[in-house]
């Protein structure tokens, strides 16, 4: 990783702001298809605790596509071929991901400070990649109506990085859709999140365990080593739990999954347990003039279902296979453009936006109101009737509503 050079003001093709999943693979795409771009990464690395780590089908498959995903497999990583729960004391088996049309019928689980690393270093084969970390976005450049670079805060200072496209994919908290303006729909989020890790025992079941108890959710993350954990509450209700104590929420914990009940001291403090909070929503407009707004910048996701960084990667995929031609071409890129980046999108993340707020209204927010013991719904009573069922919402899970294939073309030598 290196910094960008304070000597004098630059300028790329494209200038991919964010090095998550939408940034790198983008930029990644982008170089690999031989166009100058840099990546900003306002980080010194990757490593970030308590980030999204669900690699779906839909994103291995791209990782075939790319002829990389052999290589990637052999980074330690969990799989997961069936989605497991349990609803009061009623064991359920709710997604079965092994009959998808896809070379990898399951989820992988590996950190996302990983993922993130072996696009970056696949990308450096190709010289026209630049990954600039310690490199904030701070401001967009303007010229007339056209958005023509942003202004950064490095190490050395302040600095200008002109740019024919900008991409903002600097997550749901997004800088640059600031400031560009562009407007935001809030579509509500009625719960938050908890985060924390408890170790994991060589006698531990792996599995994914979810847990819906009478005003409880809990799921469990086998990380190999250890598990991660989500504890969902009402929205608001952290000040709340706090209030209660650490001993209490532990205790809470110890309930739910009794197996961890001789490891729940590890949570020493709060201070060993992040808060997220949780926002749904997305833009109306992802563009303007010489600016393009992808993953969480353009459409915060639930955590429900882990898609956040499929989706993502499905932006940034879409996103190459349109534009690559323009910038191959020479020519400048329009708003006819991007405006088909977004149509490409925005119909699979209405439908999955809509998928999880239905599942938040209707499930969550009841299970965590309610004080009586739960029944398991029809829906979920069928999928234990008829196993086939279960194929449903692993296709809506592991594949999504439009998965993107890799249609850019690749440098001979690489």
């Amino acid at each position: 990783m290196t910094q960008l050079a304070s000597s004098s003001n630059g300028h790329t093709r494209c200038c991919v702001v964010g090095g998550g999943p939408a940034g790198m693979m983008l930029g990644f795409l982008l170089a690999r298809a031989g166009i100058d771009v840099v990546v900003l990464e306002k980080h010194a690395d990757f490593l970030r605790d308590f980030r999204g780590d669900t690699i779906h089908p839909s994103t291995l498959e791209i990782m075939h596509e790319l002829g990389l995903l052999d290589e990637f497999l052999k980074r330690p990583h969990s799989e997961v071929q069936q989605a497991n729960g349990q609803i009061g004391t009623h064991a359920v088996h709710v997604a079965d991901f092994s009959h998808l049309p896809t070379r990898c019928k399951f989820i992988a689980f590996m950190p996302q400070w990983d993922f993130l690393d072996f696009l970056a270093q696949h990308a450096k084969r190709f010289p026209s990649f630049h990954l600039a970390v310690e490199s904030e976005a701070v401001d967009l450049i303007a010229e007339g109506a056209r958005i023509a670079g942003v202004k950064l805060r490095t190490k050395s200072g302040e600095r200008e990085l002109r740019s024919d496209l900008v991409v903002a994919a600097d997550g749901r908290h997004s800088i640059l859709r600031e400031r560009a303006g562009l407007e935001r729909i809030d579509l509500g989020a009625p719960i938050d999140v908890l985060w924390l890790r408890l170790s994991k025992r060589k006698d531990d079941k792996a599995q994914v365990f979810g847990r819906l108890d009478s005003g409880h959710i809990f799921v469990m993350l086998d990380r190999g080593d250890y598990w991660q954990c989500a504890f969902v509450i009402r929205k608001g209700g952290y000040d709340e739990l706090r209030r209660r104590g650490i001993e209490n929420f532990r205790a809470e914990i110890a309930r739910l999954a009794p197996f961890v009940r001789d490891r729940v001291e590890e949570l020493a403090t709060w201070e060993d347990i992040k808060l997220l909070t949780v926002a749904v929503d997305r833009l109306r407009r992802w563009y303007r003039p010489g600016l393009l707004c992808i993953g969480d910048a353009a459409h915060a996701m639930s955590p429900i279902g882990g898609v956040g960084i499929n989706l993502a990667v499905q932006d940034a995929v879409a996103a190459a296979n349109i534009l690559v031609p323009h910038f191959r071409s020479g020519a400048l890129i329009g708003t006819e453009s991007l405006a088909k980046v977004q149509r490409r999108r925005e119909l699979p993340t209405r439908l999955t936006q809509r998928l999880q707020l239905l599942i938040q209204d209707r499930v969550m927010t009841r299970v965590l109101a309610s004080a009586a013991p739960l029944a398991v719904p029809l829906p979920v009573r069928l999928m234990q009737r008829w196993p086939v069922l279960r194929r449903i919402p692993a296709r809506i899970i592991g594949m999504g509503f439009r998965p993107e294939h890799v249609r850019t073309p690749a440098l001979a030598d690489y």
